[in-house]
């Protein structure tokens, strides 16, 4: 004879599992502000922003918004790994910043 099944159980460690999702996906986008350096901008001009991407319908426009923010995380990815952990003064700059006194 089968077990029966506990949907309630099963049901609160779904809610359980999306509720982490959520908090790592909201995490990672306050990293992903952070290390582009959109935190130095108030919050009213970062939604603007974002309120006037999220509209735009032209796929050129967004065509280059990708290749971009693909070249952003290629360069982070090569910027970081020859850093020491911990520090990551700069490292959302582009490869052409002059960044030395």
């Amino acid at each position: 004879m089968r077990k029966p099944r506990d949907f309630d159980a099963e049901l609160k460690a779904l809610n359980e599992k999306a509720a982490q999702l959520k908090t790592r996906k909201v995490k990672q986008f306050g990293e992903l502000v952070i290390a582009t350096g959109a935190d130095t901008l108030s919050i009213e001009e970062l939604t603007g922003a974002l309120v006037t991407i999220a509209a735009t319908n032209d796929p050129q426009k967004r065509e280059a918004w990708a290749t971009k923010g693909l070249a952003f995380f290629q360069g982070k990815t090569r910027t970081t790994r020859n850093q020491p952990k911990g520090d990551n003064q700069g490292s959302a700059k582009g490869p052409d910043s002059n960044t030395a006194a």
